[in-house]
């Protein structure tokens, strides 16, 4: 009997230290360039795969802008993408990228917004993932 109660007690264990390594992450996204565009980013793991939701405000008429998760950190963006992620419609982009999302907060990334296909120089937001990550 006793042996049935610590096979239940590790179990128990085990599935909230899964379920506690489970939770999603929110990335403050900041305006770059006077853009006003501002948000956050929701990263939520997904086994193998992390799903980010973009959300900004103040973009207005902005139309389809490029998002991607670059090396680096706001500051000093290496510019060659390391993931791409769906393009920001209407201040909303949804994706999932095939890294999990230790992964993530685990290196010094950020997620940036450029103005539009045309404009990709132009950086308009950005939140560095690994800052969000340590307040896990």
């Amino acid at each position: 009997m006793k042996s049935h109660l610590s096979l239940m007690v590790v179990a128990l264990f085990a599935s909230g230290t899964a379920l506690a390594q489970q939770k999603s992450i929110t990335v403050p996204i900041h305006a770059q360039n006077k853009s006003g565009e501002t948000g956050s980013a929701k990263l939520t793991p997904e086994g193998d795969q992390t799903k980010v939701e973009i959300s900004l405000k103040g973009a207005g008429q902005a139309g389809s802008q490029p998002a991607h998760i670059h090396d680096g950190s706001c500051k000093k963006l290496d510019p060659k993408p390391k993931y791409g992620l769906s393009n920001v419609e209407n201040g909303k982009s949804s994706t999932t990228v095939p890294v999990k999302l230790d992964e993530l907060t685990g290196g010094n990334l950020a997620i940036n917004v450029h103005k539009s296909a045309q404009d990709l120089k132009t950086y308009v937001a950005c939140g560095d993932i690994r800052k969000a990550g340590m307040k896990k």
